[in-house]
C-alpha cells in the first residue's frame, strides 16, 4: 500500500521507509508496554535497559559516523529517521545520549578513537547548555566546575563537555573516573541524568575537540530533536485514534469541531518539526557553511512542538490522559526534557536571529537527480530562441505554443511534464529572464477544460489564454456559499439549445475586466447538493450579466459581486456532463502541478522582515519575535521543497502541501502585524523616509489571506479529515 506524506515520516525516500518500518516494528515487538512499565516502577534507573543487546543488534549505533571513522556512513539523516521511528516507542537507556556522544567526536574526526561507543560496549554523554571553567596546563587544559541535568550522565563511562577558556568554549572528552558523577532526579523517569562536578581534572592535548559550540548545539538539535518528532508523531496518531472512538453526546469527539481543529493543529505541528528536523539534518549531511543556522531553526521549533503537542494529546484524551497509567504523561516528560536539555526559548530564538541579520541565508535550491541535467539541456536550448524574441506578444504567443505556460499540461496545450521537468522548466524560464503571462484565473479554467471539456473549448479558449489574449473570472462564490459552495442556489433552467442563468454571485477576482468567467450553476435542484451542478463557460459580454465593484478594506476593488439575470449560456459552453460540474470543479489537473512555494509573495514574506530588521536596533523582546518569525518563514520553504521532493518520488502529499498553505498565509499577516506593531506611529502614520506605508498595506491587505480559497477554520477541518482520519461533521 503506498504511503502518504504524514505516514512517511522524516524520510523522503525508499530506503528512509524502510529503515523507518523496521526500527518501528522491532521497537514495537521489543520495547513492549510490558518492559517500559517496568522501567518507569523501578526505583532506580539501570545501566542499561532489557532490550540493549537486540538495540545494539540492530547496527543503529554507527549509522551516522563516517566510514573513515569506523561508522557506516548513511549520515546524520539516515540516523534522525531511525530515532523518530523509535522515538515512537517511549525507549529507555542511553541510545540517545550514546549517539549524541560519537556524533560529537565525529564532527572534530575523533570518532574512531572510541570504538566502544560504536558497538555498545561503553556509554556516553554530552553536556549542554552552561559550562566548567578551565586554563591551560602543557598543552592541555585544567578544568572545575559542576553540570547539572547532563543526560544519560548517571551511567556514562566517558563525558565530553563544554569548558570556557578565556572567554572562548572548548569541547574536551574526560573519563568518568576523572569526575565525580551523581545521578539526578528528572522529568523523565525513563532517562538517567547526572550532575557532573571537575575538580582540577586534567586533559590530555588529545583529548581536546577541534569542534565548535554551534555545531554541538545543531548535532543535539537535531538528534533529540529526531527523538522529540517521534514523540509528536506518537501524540498526533494516539489523540487521533482517540477522538475517532470516544463517544460523547451521541457523536464520536473527533467530530466536534473544537477537538478537530486542536488534532488538526497538533498534525500541522508535527508537518513543521519534521519539516525543519529534515532540513537540518539534511544540511549537516552535506557540509552547508550555513548547517548551524538551519540546526538553530530546528532547535526553536521542534522540541517546543513536542511540548504543546504532547499537552494537547492529553487535553484530547480529557481524565483518562491525566492518569498514572495512560503513556500520555511519558511522553509529555520526554518532551519536557529535551527541550530542557535543548535550552531555554529565548537563547534558541536568539541563535536564529543572530544568523539572520548577520545576513546569512538559508539555501533552498532543491537536489534534483542526475537525469535532471539532461533534461536541463534540451529545455535551454529549446527555450533560448523564444527568449531572443524582442516582440513582447510574439513571444507570449510562442510560450503558449510551444506548452510552456502549463508545462503539466497534455500536448498541444502543455508538454507532459513530469514533475522533474516542471521543475527544470521553472528553473530554466527563471535563467533566461523570460516573462511569463498571469493566467490568475486562467490557470483552473484551462485545467477544466483540458480536463474535461471538448475539443472546440480546448481550441477557442484554452489557446488564447495560454497565449494571454484572455482574462478570466470564476463565478463560484455566492452569498450563501462561500466555503460552503455546495449550497450554491444559482439556478440554471433548461432552455432551447441551451441554459437560462439567473442568481448572484460575490467575491469574485477581476470579474470587471474578464472575457470569459467559469461558473457553476444548480441544474437540478431536487438532487443531493452535491450532485445536479453543471460547469458552465460564460461569455461575459453576454446580456443580463451587471458586475458591481466591492471596495475592500484597501480602499481597492479587485473583488466584485456579479449578478445573473436570465443570461443565456448555449449548450456548447457546458464543460464535461450536465449535473457533474461539482466533479468537474474539483478534479481538475491542478493536482499534477508542482507548487514551487507556499509562502504569499504579494503579501508580506521574511524578506520584508529583513529588510525591517536589518540595522535596526530591536529590543529583546523584538529580536525574540524576529527569530521565531525567521524560523517560521523557513518551515515554510522546506515543507514547500517536502512537498516537491514527494511529488518527484510519487508520494501523496496532498495534506501537506495544505499545511504549508496554512501556515504561508499565517506567517504573512505575522509578518506584516509585527512591522507595523514595531513602527509605533510609523506603522499607522506615513512618516516620510519612514518606510512603513508598504507594511501598512500589507496589513490590510493580509487579513484576506486567512478568508479566500477557503477559511482557516475550513482548512483544519479538512486536514483534520484528510490527514488524520477524523469524522466528518454531522450535517456533511
Amino acid at each position: 500500500m503506498s504511503r502518504n506524506g504524514y505516514e512517511l515520516g522524516l524520510g523522503m525516500t525508499e530506503e528512509h521507509g524502510a529503515l523507518a518500518e523496521s526500527v518501528r516494528g522491532f521497537a514495537e515487538r521489543t520495547i513492549t508496554a510490558e518492559v517500559v512499565r517496568a522501567d518507569v516502577e523501578a526505583t532506580t534507573v539501570p545501566r542499561v535497559p532489557s532490550f540493549w543487546s537486540a538495540l545494539v543488534g540492530q547496527d543503529l549505533l554507527s549509522l551516522h559516523v563516517p566510514e573513515d571513522q569506523g561508522g557506516q556512513g548513511a549520515g546524520l539523516l539516515t540516523l534522525a529517521v531511525a530515532l523518530e521511528a523509535l522515538g515512537r516507542s517511549l525507549h529507555t537507556g542511553p541510545f540517545v545520549p550514546v549517539v549524541l556522544t560519537s556524533a560529537v567526536l565525529a564532527a572534530a574526526g575523533a570518532a574512531a578513537e572510541y570504538p566502544g561507543l560504536l558497538d555498545g560496549s561503553q556509554l556516553g554523554a554530552v553536556a549542554l547548555g552552561a559550562t566548567l571553567t578551565g586554563g591551560e596546563r602543557d598543552g592541555g587544559l585544567v578544568v572545575d566546575g559542576t553540570l547539572d541535568g547532563v543526560l544519560g550522565g548517571d551511567h556514562a563511562d566517558l563525558f565530553v563537555l563544554p569548558v570556557t577558556v578565556a572567554d572562548t568554549t572548548r569541547w574536551v572528552v574526560l573519563d568518568r573516573d576523572q569526575l565525580t558523577v551523581t545521578a539526578q532526579d528528572g522529568i523523565d523517569v525513563l532517562r538517567g541524568n547526572a550532575r557532573v562536578t571537575a575538580a582540577g581534572a586534567v586533559v590530555e592535548p588529545g583529548r581536546i575537540l577541534d569542534v565548535t559550540a554551534a555545531r554541538v548545539n545543531s548535532l543535539a538539535a537535531v538528534l533529540l530533536g529526531a527523538e522529540a518528532v517521534g514523540v509528536v508523531s506518537w501524540c498526533v496518531s494516539t489523540a487521533a485514534e482517540y477522538a475517532k472512538t470516544r463517544v460523547q453526546f451521541g457523536r464520536p469527539i473527533g467530530q466536534f469541531q473544537g477537538v478537530k481543529h486542536k488534532c488538526a493543529h497538533m498534525g500541522i505541528s508535527l508537518e513543521k518539526a519534521r519539516a525543519v528536523l529534515w532540513d537540518a539534518a539534511h544540511a549537516l549531511d552535506e557540509g552547508d557553511e550555513t548547517a548551524d543556522y538551519a540546526g538553530a531553526v530546528a532547535a526553536l521549533i521542534v522540541p517546543d512542538a513536542a511540548v504543546t503537542v504532547a499537552q494537547d494529546c492529553i487535553q484530547v484524551h480529557g481524565g483518562i490522559g491525566f492518569t498514572w497509567e495512560h503513556d500520555a504523561h511519558l511522553y509529555y516528560r520526554r518532551a519536557l526534557a529535551v527541550r530542557g536539555a535543548l535550552g531555554g526559548r529565548a537563547t534558541r530564538a536568539e541563535a536564529v536571529v543572530t544568523y539572520a541579520l548577520s545576513g546569512a541565508s538559508l539555501p533552498t535550491d532543491l537536489e534534483l537527480p542526475a537525469e535532471a541535467e539532461t533534461i536541463r539541456a534540451a529545455v535551454a536550448a529549446e527555450l533560448a530562441p523564444i527568449a531572443a524574441i524582442d516582440d513582447e506578444d510574439d513571444q507570449l504567443i510562442a510560450l503558449g505554443t510551444g506548452g510552456w505556460v502549463q508545462p503539466h499540461l497534455p500536448r498541444p496545450y502543455g508538454r507532459d511534464a513530469s514533475p522533474l521537468e516542471q521543475i527544470v522548466i521553472a528553473q530554466e524560464i527563471k535563467a533566461a529572464a523570460i516573462d511569463m503571462p498571469q493566467l490568475l484565473m486562467g490557470t483552473w479554467a484551462v485545467s477544466a477544460i483540458v480536463g474535461h471539456g471538448d475539443e472546440r473549448q480546448k481550441r477557442e479558449l484554452v489557446v488564447p489564454t495560454l497565449n494571454g489574449e484572455l482574462v478570466w473570472c470564476q463565478l463560484f462564490s455566492e452569498p450563501g456559499a462561500g466555503s460552503d459552495l455546495a449550497s450554491l442556489t444559482t439556478k440554471a433552467v433548461r432552455d432551447t439549445g441551451g441554459w437560462r442563468i439567473s442568481g448572484q454571485k460575490i467575491w469574485t477576482t477581476v470579474a470587471q475586466f474578464a472575457d470569459w468567467a467559469m461558473l457553476i450553476a444548480r441544474t437540478d435542484p431536487d438532487k443531493p447538493k452535491h450532485e445536479g451542478i453543471t460547469y458552465f463557460l460564460l461569455d461575459m459580454k453576454t446580456p443580463g450579466i451587471t458586475v458591481r465593484p466591492l471596495r475592500e478594506m484597501t480602499g481597492s476593488a479587485l473583488f466584485n459581486e456579479v449578478f445573473l439575470d436570465d443570461v443565456f449560456i448555449p449548450d456548447e459552453n457546458v464543460v464535461g456532463t450536465v449535473n457533474d460540474g461539482w466533479h468537474v470543479a474539483r478534479t481538475t489537473l491542478n493536482g499534477e502541478r508542482v507548487a514551487l512555494s507556499q509562502k504569499m509573495e504579494a503579501y508580506a514574506t521574511d524578506a520584508d522582515l529583513l529588510r525591517f530588521a536589518i540595522g535596526r536596533d530591536l529590543g529583546p523582546v523584538a529580536r525574540y519575535r524576529t527569530g521565531e518569525l525567521i524560523a517560521e518563514g523557513r518551515a515554510v520553504d522546506v515543507i514547500s521543497a517536502r512537498v516537491v521532493l514527494g511529488q518527484l518520488s510519487g508520494i501523496d502529499i496532498s495534506t501537506t502541501s495544505s499545511v504549508g498553505k496554512l501556515l504561508g498565509m499565517a506567517l504573512g499577516q505575522a509578518i506584516s502585524e509585527f512591522i507595523v506593531a514595531e513602527s509605533g506611529v510609523a506603522g499607522v502614520v506615513s512618516v516620510p523616509g519612514a518606510g512603513s506605508d508598504h507594511a501598512m498595506e500589507q496589513l490590510i491587505a493580509g487579513r484576506a489571506t486567512t478568508i479566500y480559497g477557503g477559511t482557516t477554520e475550513v482548512q483544519l477541518n479538512v486536514i483534520g479529515e484528510r490527514m488524520l482520519g477524523l469524522p466528518r461533521d454531522a450535517a456533511a
